[in-house]
């Protein structure tokens, strides 16, 4: 194979996995095929295994390339916002808005993917890419805790209850489409992940 059908290959192989990673976050892994993972990159099936060894495989590959969207926002608004608190108030908006909701197949890939990934078989690609996917997404959402002055424990405490907050208020608000109570599950979740949080036990909050 030559120097330019190489890089034509290569070419072709990252757009179906930009296809199929927002295929999968708008339509789930049960509602596509290989030929609708091909034609969404302009490509025929026949060419599929000269680039995957199974739909399975790209699904997780798929799925890797979703989180990275996720963690690269992360990073963004890390570096953007030194303030972590102000970091975090800006992932509530940006997480728990009419426009997050309405664009699934851009959006984050652990609220998106989290009913394919439970489905998936143990050990599966595409479940794999997920776990990973959410240590990760923790890892930066500790970040920002620990550098509001938290304990490490505390902080990753925190991390996994806001992300469990925002994925289930997501879900939910997808689930109800664009209703008022939709809104109001969004509206919801966002007041109480920016509420203070309490001063631990024997501590009242005064100098």
């Amino acid at each position: 194979m030559g120097r330019t059908s190489r890089a034509e290959a290569a070419r072709h192989r990252e757009e179906v996995v930009a296809a199929t990673s927002k295929l999968l976050r708008e339509r789930g892994a049960a509602g596509m095929s290989v030929q609708d993972l091909m034609g969404a990159a302009g490509l025929t099936h026949g060419g599929f295994y000269k680039h995957f060894s199974s739909k399975d495989e790209l699904l997780g590959i798929a799925a890797t390339t979703a989180f990275g969207e996720l963690l690269a926002l992360l990073d963004r608004l890390s570096d953007d916002l030194p303030d972590r608190a102000e970091a975090r108030s800006a992932l509530l908006r940006h997480y728990l808005s009419a426009e997050h909701r309405d664009t699934p197949g851009t959006g984050c890939a652990t609220t998106a993917l989290a009913a394919d990934a439970a489905r998936a078989s143990a050990g599966s690609p595409l479940r794999v890419s997920y776990a990973t996917g959410v240590q990760e997404t923790l890892k930066r959402l500790t970040g920002i805790e620990d550098a509001s002055g938290r304990g490490a424990t505390e902080a990753r405490q925190r991390a996994i209850v806001d992300l469990a907050t925002m994925v289930g208020a997501l879900m939910l608000a997808r689930a109800t489409g664009q209703t008022p109570l939709s809104e109001e599950i969004l509206q919801t979740a966002r007041e109480a992940l920016s509420a203070p949080v309490s001063a631990p036990d024997g501590e009242d909050g005064r100098c």
